[in-house]
C-alpha cells in the first residue's frame, strides 16, 4: 500500500479518524444488521516513517485526542460475556460535550476518557485486516493508550507503515460487548524511531510505568504472551535473572484483559502487563 505520507522521524502530525462504523450509525435503528461490514473498522494511514527499518521500534506518541459531539455502542450478536442476558442488536447513542459522555438512553453520565483502539505499523508479511491484533499493534483496545501515552510497536517493512483508527471516547477493560463509545475525531501524535531497539509486542509506556501486550485465540495464551513479554524486557534490557523477573512481576506487576469479547473460532484475546517505573527500569528500553 502506497504511504498517504512520509515524514522523518520527530514530526508532530495532526489527523483525523472515521468512528469505526465509518459514520453509518447515528441513531439507535443503526444497528449492525443494517451496516455496509465492509467499512466497518477503518484507519487514518498508512504514514511512512523515514528511515524506520525492521528490528527498530516505530515510538507513536498520543500528545492530543479530540472526540467529535457523537457516538455509539453496541449489543453484538454472539458477543460478549452478557450476550445470553440480552436482545442483539441493540444501539446506544452517547453525546460528547465538555469532557462529559450522556448515555442518550438513560442520561447516565461520565467523564471522557479518550484513546485509540487500532495503532499498528504494517504486519511482517501479507495483509492482516484492522479487525484483529498481533504483534504489529492493529486492534489492541486497550484504553491505556490514550493521551499522554506513547506506543512502542515493532517494525516489519522499510517505513514502518503507521496507522491509527477506532477511537473511542471511552472504552472500559475488556470492552466486553463490543464496543467502547465509537467515536470520529482528531488527534495530535509525534511519530519517533529508535534504532535497532524492538521488543516482541507493542508496548505502551505512560508517566509512571510500561505496558506490555499479548494477543491470542484465548485469554490463558494472551495473558502468557504479556507476561513473557514483560519478563523479557527485565531479562534482556535490565540484567535481572528470570526467577528475578516473575517474582518482581507478581509483586508489583498489574496483569489485565485490555480485550475480550469476539467468540472463538475466529475471535481473539489482547491481556497486559502494567509494571511500575522504577529507578533501574526507567524506560520500556535501555538506551
Amino acid at each position: 500500500m502506497t504511504p498517504v505520507i512520509s515524514v522523518q522521524p520527530g514530526t508532530v502530525i495532526e489527523i483525523e479518524t472515521w468512528d469505526c462504523f465509518t459514520g453509518q450509525v447515528q441513531k439507535e435503528s443503526d444497528t449492525l444488521l443494517t451496516l455496509d461490514m465492509t467499512r466497518i473498522n477503518s484507519a487514518t494511514g498508512p504514514i511512512e516513517v523515514i528511515g524506520a527499518e525492521p528490528g527498530d521500534s516505530l515510538s507513536v506518541s498520543l500528545i492530543d485526542i479530540k472526540p467529535g459531539p457523537q457516538g455509539a455502542g453496541m449489543v453484538i450478536p454472539e458477543w460478549g460475556q452478557l450476550i445470553e442476558h440480552t436482545t442483539a442488536p441493540q444501539t446506544r447513542i452517547f453525546k460528547v460535550k465538555d469532557g462529559i459522555i450522556t448515555m442518550e438512553s438513560n442520561g447516565v453520565t461520565f467523564p471522557t476518557r479518550p484513546m485509540f483502539g487500532v495503532i499498528g505499523v504494517a504486519p511482517a508479511s501479507g495483509e492482516i485486516g484492522t479487525f484483529f491484533a498481533d504483534r504489529h499493534g492493529g486492534n489492541m483496545d486497550d484504553h491505556l493508550n490514550g493521551i499522554g501515552a506513547t506506543v512502542h510497536l515493532p517494525v516489519f517493512q522499510p517505513g514502518g507503515q503507521l496507522a491509527i483508527g477506532d477511537m473511542h471516547a471511552s472504552m472500559g477493560d475488556g470492552e466486553i460487548s463490543g464496543t467502547g463509545v465509537e467515536i470520529g475525531g482528531t488527534a495530535i501524535i509525534k511519530v519517533d524511531l529508535i534504532k535497532a531497539h524492538a521488543a516482541g509486542w507493542p508496548v505502551t509506556e505512560l508517566k509512571d510505568s510500561w505496558v506490555t501486550h499479548g494477543t491470542a485465540g484465548n485469554i490463558q495464551d494472551a495473558l502468557k504472551h504479556a507476561c513473557e513479554e514483560a519478563a523479557k524486557l527485565l531479562v534482556n534490557h535490565w540484567g535481572f535473572t528470570m526467577e528475578d523477573a516473575f517474582v518482581f512481576l507478581s509483586v508489583a506487576g498489574d496483569l489485565g484483559i485490555a480485550q475480550n469479547c469476539h467468540p472463538l473460532p475466529n475471535g481473539f484475546a489482547v491481556a497486559k502487563m502494567r509494571v511500575p517505573k522504577i529507578s533501574r527500569a526507567p524506560k520500556p528500553f535501555n538506551i
